[in-house]
């Protein structure tokens, strides 16, 4: 049974739905900011589930309450990382702690390989898997 049938990455929020159009994202950035969240632009060309550590572009916008402000840095992050998987997260900072309240892509490679599932027997009658990206074997800034 396939479970993801669009073969495309799948992190974060809407990560099922076509991509979201500017005015959608506007729309999704608006929202958090009347929540009292702070918005952030991460990037990466490696999207392992594991690796929750993507840089990011600039600072967190902590004060920031406009929409159109997020925005323009997550074009100027397009401009300059067309080819890379590019998030936008939202942290809620109430209760005392940076924990994350929204996480989506707003960026894609133009081909995403994917990943295999690799298998390695061990002791015994033990398996261990583990997945790994089709395009990790190349150097970054090269994987796709």
């Amino acid at each position: 049974m396939m479970t993801n049938p669009t073969g495309r990455l799948t992190q974060g929020q809407f990560s099922f739905l076509a991509d979201l159009t500017d005015d959608e994202i506007t729309l999704q950035i608006q929202y958090g900011l009347d929540k009292g969240y702070a918005w952030s632009v991460e990037y990466t060309d490696e999207p392992h589930p594991r690796n929750t550590y993507w840089d990011m572009w600039g600072m967190p916008m902590f004060d920031l309450r406009d929409a159109g402000g997020v925005l323009a840095e997550l074009k100027e992050c397009r401009k300059t990382f067309p080819g890379h998987y590019i998030r936008l997260m939202a942290f809620d900072s109430t209760r005392g702690v940076e924990s994350i309240a929204m996480s989506f892509l707003v960026n894609r490679p133009a081909s995403e390989p994917g990943f295999f599932l690799e298998r390695q027997e061990v002791n015994g009658r033990s398996v261990r898997y583990t997945t790994r990206g089709y395009a990790s074997g190349k150097p970054e800034m090269e994987r796709y």
